[in-house]
């Protein structure tokens, strides 16, 4: 049977996913169809296809992880060193050499420890900031005191996404919007969240199921039924728009409405991770309490990227060891560990690491001096993120603090320079890849940046 011309409209829309400001363009002859969202050439051939950023909130201590400092373990309980009564602490555990490389990894690590020599630490980490919220910001957009694109959404809109059912940029167990969010740039580059609404997905709420995704199901109307209403509210907006012509909310709402229909088919499956065999939620630990919350993200984060999905973020909260540093260091490390380990080994053993760029980082670092005793303090003058796959070198290490890890000396890496990095993996010159907005050119990087090609393997 012959669908109506308004029905068959419907279905070229959610086919196409063109947005309201091609449509008002479309409707003066100007154009033909186009998905904001399709797939794009990068500026040069690109490193690496998809990002996992592994965000741990709270800032991880680098002197107690990934930066061996032996003279601070040395001149552990000294004073005077930076000021006051300050007192060294050293760390309490023991770093040893892994791998071909000889990266000197924390006893923290025994799992991720294995895959020493897929990993490259940036140890000559620092940022602006050493409050939680600015630093988080500007580890997330590049800028700590204004409301910018995040580093998911300029990916997305420099390179699209291979698959039109599924978004281009998920969060998973995200807070603060701005951190995931698009700000100026088109709204259908800002991430989708997934977690708020799914506890399972939260560190230590035990054991791990399917995430409920709100609204995905209608319980109301058929497939048909909903198609012909989305077909009347797209008409409507598509109305506006071509009155206002310059309406970005309403073109934000036709993508994501055309998008969200379109996800009720892919996105049940994608999210089930039952479908994986036993071996394989072994190997994340998703049936383990301890590991079960960040595990599940860590398969899910691969199931994403293997789909099509350029930019996934997952999220580690519980961070701030201000105090009971040996205790708390050693519960938040066994909830990573495992899962970041079977991460990486089965996005090699798939052949997705080559083309995948996994990011681990916190906000800052903490300090080598002691806090009350059995803690330690924000530090964002030098810390330790690391990467692996995706066109970095692997078993290296690169940039480093002082001899007590206090401050980057070394290899010095600001977030800008970060930022630069990760894109020219990505194939972007961060340089061009722009947006106008008020009358001037915006990017990522501001009026910074440098390429650490000294990484690039």
């Amino acid at each position: 049977m012959k669908l109506p011309i308004s029905r068959r409209s419907a279905i070229q829309s959610i086919s196409t996913g063109f947005g309201g400001l091609a449509f008002a363009a479309m409707a003066a002859g100007q154009l033909k169809p186009t998905n904001p969202l399709a797939p794009k050439k990068p500026h040069f051939p690109a490193r690496a296809k998809n990002v996992i950023f592994l965000s741990m909130r709270g800032a991880p201590s680098h002197v107690d992880t990934f930066d061996y400092k032996p003279q601070l373990t040395a001149d552990s309980g000294k004073t005077g060193q930076f000021g006051g009564n300050s007192r060294l602490l050293g760390s309490p555990w023991e770093f040893s050499q892994h791998g071909q490389s000889g990266l000197s990894i924390s006893s923290l690590f025994p799992e991720l420890s294995q895959h020493a020599d897929d990993l490259c630490l940036l140890r000559g980490m620092h940022c602006d900031q050493p409050n939680h919220s600015e630093a988080t910001t500007q580890t997330h957009t590049g800028s700590f005191q204004f409301v910018r694109p995040s580093l998911g959404a300029w990916s997305l809109y420099g390179l699209g996404t291979e698959n039109a059912d599924l978004p281009g940029f998920i969060a998973l167990n995200g807070g603060g919007v701005a951190n995931f969010g698009s700000a100026f740039l088109p709204a259908v580059y800002q991430g989708t969240m997934l977690g708020n609404a799914a506890p399972a997905l939260r560190l230590g709420a035990g054991i791990a199921e399917t995430p409920k995704i709100p609204n995905i199901v209608n319980p109301i109307m058929d497939r048909n039924a909903q198609l012909t209403q989305l077909d009347l509210v797209q008409n409507l907006n598509r109305s506006k728009l071509k009155r206002d012509i310059h309406q970005p909310q309403v073109e934000g709402m036709i993508q994501s409405f055309e998008l969200a229909f379109r996800m009720q088919s892919t996105m049940p499956d994608l999210v089930d991770i039952s479908q994986d065999s036993a071996a394989t939620r072994e190997m994340y630990g998703v049936d383990d309490a301890t590991t079960s919350g960040f595990g599940s993200q860590c398969l899910l984060a691969r199931r994403m990227v293997e789909s099509g999905v350029r930019f996934v973020e997952l999220t580690s909260g519980g961070w701030d060891h201000h105090d009971n540093l040996k205790s708390e260091m050693e519960t938040s490390c066994s909830q990573i560990d495992k899962p970041i380990a079977a991460l990486l080994a089965d996005l090699k053993q798939r052949d997705l690491l080559k083309d995948t760029l996994v990011i681990f980082a916190g906000e800052f670092g903490r300090t080598p001096h002691g806090q009350g005793g059995d803690g330690r303090d924000h530090n964002h003058k030098g810390y330790t993120t690391w990467m692996a796959g995706g066109g970095v070198k692997g078993g290296f290490s690169y940039g480093a603090t002082d001899e007590h890890g206090y401050e980057a000396v070394e290899g010095r890496m600001h977030i800008h320079d970060w930022h630069a990095t990760i894109l020219h993996l990505l194939g972007l010159d961060h340089e061009k890849l722009t947006y106008n907005y008020a009358g001037r050119d915006f990017r990522l990087t501001d009026v910074h940046g440098n390429i650490a090609k000294e990484i690039l393997a």
